[in-house]
């Protein structure tokens, strides 16, 4: 289907080049590829995705984003360190977008590279349920069961999502999820109305709990590489 271009679906894959725990993380090897090629390759086989841009402070990374089929939008410096936010990114991106080919997304598709565990079923799956519910964003998610979590406050343990004095059964708790950072779609408008990936009217779209681990640590690079190959991922 050829979708006009106020319909076209876009997904942006931010990645700067400033990554402090594995550096160069988004272009590292991982099983065979640079890391950020395999995000841009799922991205790409997604039925529902018309376009796929990286936007990048990075020269290397615009290279590999090329020659794995993207588009490169160059960040500004101003909007690439530590501190800078993913919107802040996907709001230039979708603004250069625009102004390149006139073109206003339906929807924005927002991938993390550092979350490699993923298919592009998936991908089109997000789509597919975004409209299904006529939801303005969406995140991708897995069903989690009574999931206790506490902090440590100066030493002090303290349960932050249930009262340990009242632990209630399993099925008082009913579907829960646990946001992923796998994908996230939204309607263009929603990220410059509220600064914000989300908007009012929020959906999720449910993958199975073993795509949920992404890569922030040396020990999470060899974890999903692990996972990536026996899940037969390397061969999509």
């Amino acid at each position: 289907m050829v979708r006009s271009d106020k319909q076209k679906i876009v997904a942006i894959i931010p990645a700067r080049g400033g990554s402090k725990s594995i550096p160069k993380k988004n272009i590292i090897d991982f099983c065979g590829r640079p890391l950020l090629a395999w995000t841009i390759r799922q991205a790409r086989a997604a039925k529902l995705v018309d376009e796929v841009y990286v936007s990048t402070d990075d020269a290397q990374i615009a290279k590999v984003a090329r020659q794995s089929g993207a588009k490169v939008i160059v960040r500004p410096k101003s909007i690439s360190g530590d501190k800078a936010t993913s919107e802040s990114a996907l709001a230039h991106a979708i603004e250069q977008i625009v102004l390149r080919g006139r073109v206003k997304p339906k929807y924005i598709v927002f991938l993390q590279a550092t979350s490699p565990l993923r298919e592009s079923s998936d991908i089109d799956n997000a789509v597919r349920t975004i409209e299904k519910k006529r939801a303005d964003s969406l995140f991708s998610g897995a069903k989690i069961g009574d999931f206790y979590i506490w902090k440590d406050l100066n030493g002090k343990l303290q349960s932050i999502n249930y009262n340990y004095k009242n632990r209630k059964t399993r099925q008082a708790y009913g579907e829960q999820y646990v946001e992923n950072g796998s994908i996230y779609v939204f309607q263009p408008e929603v990220l410059f109305k509220h600064n914000n990936r989300f908007g009012k009217k929020i959906a999720v779209s449910e993958m199975e709990f073993w795509k949920s681990f992404e890569i922030d640590e040396p020990k999470d690079l060899e974890f999903c590489k692990i996972l990536f190959k026996a899940k037969g991922l390397y061969k999509k």
